[in-house]
């Protein structure tokens, strides 16, 4: 019986910069269709576009990274877009650089994937602990 996580990825056939590319794009539209009064959120995000990669603990030790476009960020979670989809209630360590440029690497579990069409996934992570470099001002 194989699960998500066994399943080995296909290598990308194209570049990160046009993977990033797409990636604004699929966030962009995402952003022009949200509804403008409907933030249900307990803590404030902000836009943060960055390239991250998710290593979850359930991994085997020699498989790749999972690869995320941050959408948004707040001090107890973050958005992204992903090319792949991602297992639900499964924890890992995600690296990313916070906004001086510095590489973070924050524990963090996955509560949710979602197809959003065109080979692209919809999640979001949430942080174990708190991240004060992106509270809210």
């Amino acid at each position: 019986m194989s699960t998500v996580l066994e399943k080995p990825r296909p290598e990308p056939v194209r570049s990160d910069k046009e993977w990033l590319a797409e990636a604004e794009m699929i966030i962009s539209a995402l952003e022009a269709g949200a509804p403008i009064d409907d933030d249900r959120r307990a803590h404030p995000r902000r836009r943060y576009r960055v390239v991250a990669d998710l290593r979850l603990y359930s991994d085997k030790p020699d498989s790749p990274l999972w690869r995320l476009f941050t959408r948004d960020v707040s001090a107890r979670g973050l958005g992204f877009v992903t090319r792949e989809r991602l297992p639900l209630g499964y924890g890992g360590v995600v690296e990313f650089a916070d906004p001086t440029g510095k590489l973070l690497s924050v524990s963090g579990t996955l509560f949710r994937c979602r197809e959003i069409g065109n080979g692209w996934f919809e999640g979001a992570l949430y942080f174990n602990r708190e991240q004060f470099s992106f509270a809210a001002e």
